[in-house]
């Protein structure tokens, strides 16, 4: 009965192994597309608007964002809903706490963080870049900080919005890709394609 036990846990393990490791390319390939596409375009409304200096568009928590929307598509932290809700609540925070506490850094970091992460508990916006977007309007650069709460507008809203929609396109361009998971938009926008197709 043991030895049945240890084969079955062991045949499961080398299993759960093997899937992990496999590569799946055409995965990969999106993944890489969605994710260069969306940040290329943030970076690029970045280098026709502002200064090599003032880095605004591009904020560090839509690298992690980018992560989990074009690499983890299935996630529920990848989700619309939490994706452009977490960021904008996280922001909104962010910024609140800043010009309560605009030179206790030792208060509004951990505040800021804190309080983002309770908020988008209750709204079910769970992002976790969020905090990192909260935290950003505590240590970001003056240019940052003299935004306000033009802060949660742009970089934060627009940047968002630029990743979700090259989101809605790359990551629905294949049958095996769906996004957001629990919705028609993936059979409306291939039925589309086919429509496309047969007008050529």
């Amino acid at each position: 009965m043991p030895t049945t036990k240890i084969k079955r846990g062991y045949r499961k393990t080398r299993y759960v192994l093997y899937k992990e490791t496999l590569i799946d390319y055409k995965e990969h390939f999106w993944s890489f597309l969605g994710s260069f596409v969306g940040i290329g375009l943030i970076a690029y409304s970045q280098s026709q608007q502002f200064s090599h200096q003032d880095v605004i568009y591009l904020i560090g928590s839509f690298g992690a964002s980018s992560v989990l929307v074009y690499g983890i598509i299935e996630s529920p932290f990848s989700q619309p809903r939490n994706l452009i809700g977490g960021h904008l609540i996280s922001a909104f925070i962010g910024v609140t706490v800043h010009l309560l506490f605009p030179d206790t850094i030792y208060i509004a970091a951990p505040l800021a963080v804190s309080l983002s992460i309770v908020l988008m508990q209750i709204t079910k916006t769970l992002h976790p870049p969020g905090g990192a977007t909260a935290l950003i309007a505590i240590i970001g650069t003056q240019k940052i900080k003299d935004l306000g709460y033009w802060y949660v507008l742009s970089p934060v809203l627009t940047g968002v919005l630029i990743l979700f929609f090259t989101a809605l396109i790359f990551n629905n361009m294949t049958s095996s890709r769906k996004y957001p998971t629990h919705s028609t938009y993936h059979k409306r926008y291939h039925k589309f394609i086919k429509r496309l197709r047969r007008n050529n």
